[in-house]
């Protein structure tokens, strides 16, 4: 009987060894450092593989896309500042609704408005334009013969670009939620235009932002988080339009840019990397946004087990921080992701982001 069962204990052995090849595939590959950085085998080594967020340079083949990003980029934070200084009309507005029979207020209001709304349709072209920046990005970091964990490892200024994207998107909708002045200001735009056609009047703002314009940038300022919901309609877009591609390069190219993430933030030897408190706070938004594009993309999305994003282990990494720098991150995830209620995600995953 023992010689029996210490047969079957072998067989076991053997099967499990014949159903994980890749372990020793994985490790004779000596030049996939990323891999070694996913798989945590040489931390206690020290890790020898760093996704270069602050100093990544373009090689020569990645060069035309990353023009043409770079190009996008180079708006974003005149964009942020803009959106920062946003106040607002409400006084002029209220006084307005009050004193409807005022002439000169309705004109300090309105003319107070026109500027805003001006500003408003420049963030939401701004995001039309991230649109198209974040699909070229995905057909080079996505496309055969390279996988996705290959193409972030070898073109890493594409992948800073990819990092730059996500963490100006989630400044933007953080500043955005923060502000509700945009929606009122364009709702009294609009109650104001209609008014207007039906007594025949033609404004001169209407040649800035006719109706078509007005409906659609209705609809993204209607969003809690505007330029999240555009890159993950972008995200879902590409896959959709690009039929012969596997829905897992996309995905993974997500999953591995969170792991990546992640690891960075939880292992002191990469955190003593950064130079500034910034690039912290850089990875744990970058984090955060692939996490959500990944859940609005997977079909499963990212809280179920067979994920292939450490979920426990990226809020853990949030929920270590400060949490005023962090709570709209949790946020994000708690309002914007796709699956956090599914019945699949675990309790314990709901109950750390009550």
């Amino acid at each position: 009987m023992r010689f029996a069962g210490m047969g079957n204990l072998l067989k076991v052995l053997t099967r499990e060894i014949e159903n994980y090849p890749h372990f020793f595939l994985d490790f004779e590959r000596t030049k996939w450092d990323l891999l070694k950085v996913l798989t945590c085998t040489e931390l206690d080594q020290g890790p020898n593989f760093f996704l270069d967020f602050e100093n990544a340079q373009p090689t020569d083949g990645e060069r035309e896309v990353w023009n043409q990003i770079s190009a996008v980029l180079q708006d974003s934070e005149s964009m942020l500042a803009d959106l920062q200084a946003y106040k607002g009309a409400g006084q002029e507005i209220r006084d307005a609704i009050q004193n409807p029979n005022d002439i000169q207020l309705q004109e300090k209001a309105w003319n107070s408005v026109c500027p805003l709304v001006v500003r408003l349709k420049r963030f939401y072209e701004f995001s039309l334009r991230l649109e198209k920046a974040l699909q070229s990005l995905l057909e080079s970091l996505t496309c055969p013969p390279y996988t996705p964990t290959q193409h972030l490892e070898r073109e890493q200024a594409l992948a800073k670009e990819f990092a730059e994207i996500l963490h100006f998107t989630l400044r933007f909708d953080e500043l955005k939620m923060r502000n509700p002045a945009i929606q009122n200001d364009f709702s009294y735009y609009r109650r104001t235009i209609s008014r207007n056609r039906i007594n025949n009047m033609h404004l001169d703002i209407e040649n800035e932002v006719n109706n078509e314009m007005a409906n659609r940038m209705s609809l993204f300022y209607a969003e809690a988080t505007p330029m999240l919901k555009t890159l993950s309609n972008a995200t879902t877009h590409f896959v959709s339009e690009n039929k012969t591609l596997p829905i897992e390069n996309t995905t993974d190219c997500l999953s591995t840019m969170a792991s990546v993430c992640k690891v960075m933030l939880e292992t002191p030897e990469y955190r003593s990397r950064f130079t500034s408190e910034e690039t912290l706070m850089f990875c744990m938004r970058v984090m955060v946004g692939v996490i959500i594009l990944y859940d609005h993309v997977h079909p499963v999305g990212a809280f179920s087990k067979t994920s292939k994003i450490d979920m426990k282990g990226c809020i853990k990494v949030l929920k270590e921080q400060p949490p005023d720098s962090v709570e709209g991150l949790l946020n994000a995830l708690r309002f914007t992701t796709k699956h956090l209620n599914d019945e699949s995600t675990s309790k314990q995953i709901r109950a750390m982001l009550q």
